[in-house]
């Protein structure tokens, strides 16, 4: 199938385009600074308004995973960024779709699992209603799926999606670097839930939101085995041969999140979310437990 992808320089979206590309499908990518050398086409856009790349979705799924890295300091000017880079591109596409003859076949719309905020030990599925806060996560968030509401689409996917672990990701070159600078113990109580996923497992559960039309609506995209933050550290020491640290206070988590110019909330929250709808279908997780996850992922890196 044809497949305009929004986003598609980013980490995930390169290897979303990659892989459907693999697969034989036919991929476009939206990108606001198209590169000469990419192995895909490109289609010039700004993000905002209705232009020439319109005609690409005529017969097209889509899937939008626009928007900005969460990796930085919760500041209003921060916030207002996240929720734009997110908003505008969606309100953008949803406008081009809305002037189609016909709908959309599938709109898989980026989410993440954040959206449920800080939920301590509760668990949590595509039913569970989302938080009020914090407004970097969840409040970015429900901004995010509002925008794709009454899209002119046969079949829409919101893709709530939890840390995703791959090689070279923003999130696990973090969690490596804290490791290999002895700071791998537990992050605060170390009691958070962190719920995961292996990057084969997202690819794969894309594809099928893009031929399954029985997988519409909210969907979590995570292994159906969170830990806790405290394994979490165990099973990344183990696997890159540390031994056991004292854990990192709360204190210092915040200070050194305030030198890394980061959001301390990304270690000390956490929520425990469960892919139900994935479950009842029946879906085949490739990588379940986070110990052998990890040791695929980190052994291709040495």
């Amino acid at each position: 199938m044809k497949v305009v992808v929004a986003g598609g320089s980013g980490s995930l979206g390169r290897r979303l385009t990659a892989d459907l590309t693999r697969r034989g499908h036919d991929v476009v990518v939206l990108t606001r600074r198209p590169d000469r050398d990419s192995q895909h086409r490109q289609v010039s856009w700004d993000g905002r308004t209705v232009g020439a790349w319109a005609a690409e979705l005529d017969g097209a799924a889509v899937v939008n995973l626009s928007g900005a890295l969460v990796d930085r300091r919760p500041t209003p000017a921060n916030i207002e960024l996240l929720t734009t880079s997110r908003v505008e591109p969606t309100r953008a596409l949803a406008a081009a779709a809305a002037e189609l003859a016909r709908p959309v076949p599938v709109w898989v719309q980026a989410s993440t699992a954040a959206i449920y905020g800080d939920a301590g030990d509760a668990v949590l599925t595509e039913s569970s209603p989302p938080a009020d806060g914090p407004p970097q996560m969840a409040g970015v968030a429900r901004a995010w799926e509002a925008a794709v509401d009454g899209v002119h689409a046969a079949s829409v996917v919101v893709l709530r999606t939890s840390i995703v672990l791959d090689r070279d990701s923003p999130a696990l070159d973090r969690l490596l670097l804290l490791t290999r600078w002895g700071l791998g113990g537990r992050v605060g109580s170390g009691r958070q839930w962190v719920s995961w996923i292996h990057i084969e497992d997202w690819l794969a559960i894309v594809r099928a939101t893009l031929t399954d039309p029985s997988l519409s609506g909210v969907l979590i995209a995570s292994s159906p085995s969170p830990v806790r933050n405290s394994q979490l550290m165990a099973d990344l020491r183990a696997v890159v041969g540390r031994p056991p640290v004292p854990p990192t206070p709360t204190p210092v988590v915040r200070l050194g999140a305030l030198l890394l110019r980061t959001d301390p909330a990304l270690g000390l929250t956490g929520r425990r979310v469960l892919p139900a709808r994935l479950q009842a279908a029946g879906f085949d997780f490739a990588h379940v437990e986070l110990h052998s996850a990890l040791r695929d992922l980190i052994s291709t890196r040495r």
